[in-house]
């Protein structure tokens, strides 16, 4: 027999709590791969550009900027791999919905350090090669269009939250655009 504390809510899926953390911890694995690998990729190399011949021709400004994404790619790391750390130790401890909510903050945590990370590299790498005020400009048109894609985009989807149906329930997680 169910009791009301094993489904909290009732979305539709008739899940239990277990359920419901155990689907949403899986979810995370699959959006947590993605960020990661694309993180770790973009961190290698900002490591291996201070190892670049042309890393002594920075100026002052650039080996600023260098510094903070170097940081920057360094905490968007640490914040998308805590959920395998965060599960890991609560594992076996029937802390799974709130591993799932705590790994669920760190990502997006890491998504908005990657959002700054991106920003930050694409400034270092325009100045390279373009005029300040061009590449100041490319930046912005680029860290809106992140903004827009990583965070508009879904604000505007959880905001609508319908799927056509009208009950306000999207049944696919694709919210109210057409499959």
């Amino acid at each position: 027999m169910t009791t009301a504390g094993d489904v909290p809510h009732d979305d539709g899926r008739g899940e239990s709590r277990a359920q419901r953390a155990d689907r949403r911890w899986n979810e995370l694995l699959q959006e947590l791969r993605v960020a990661q690998t694309g993180t770790q990729i973009l961190f290698g190399f900002l490591v291996a550009v201070v190892f670049q011949p042309r890393f002594a021709e920075l100026g002052t400004t650039d080996r600023v900027i260098y510094v903070v994404t170097v940081c920057l790619g360094a905490a968007t790391t640490g914040a998308l791999v805590a959920p395998v750390a965060v599960h890991r130790l609560v594992a076996g401890r029937r802390l799974k919905p709130e591993a799932v909510s705590w790994a669920g903050r760190l990502t997006l945590v890491g998504v908005v350090l990657l959002y700054l990370t991106m920003v930050s590299t694409f400034l270092l790498i325009m100045r390279m090669v373009l005029d300040d005020g061009i590449a100041l400009w490319l930046v912005v048109v680029m860290a809106l269009w992140l903004a827009l894609c990583w965070f508009v985009v879904p604000f505007i989807a959880r905001r609508s939250g319908t799927n056509g149906n009208g009950n306000g329930k999207a049944e696919d997680g694709f919210g109210p655009w057409p499959r």
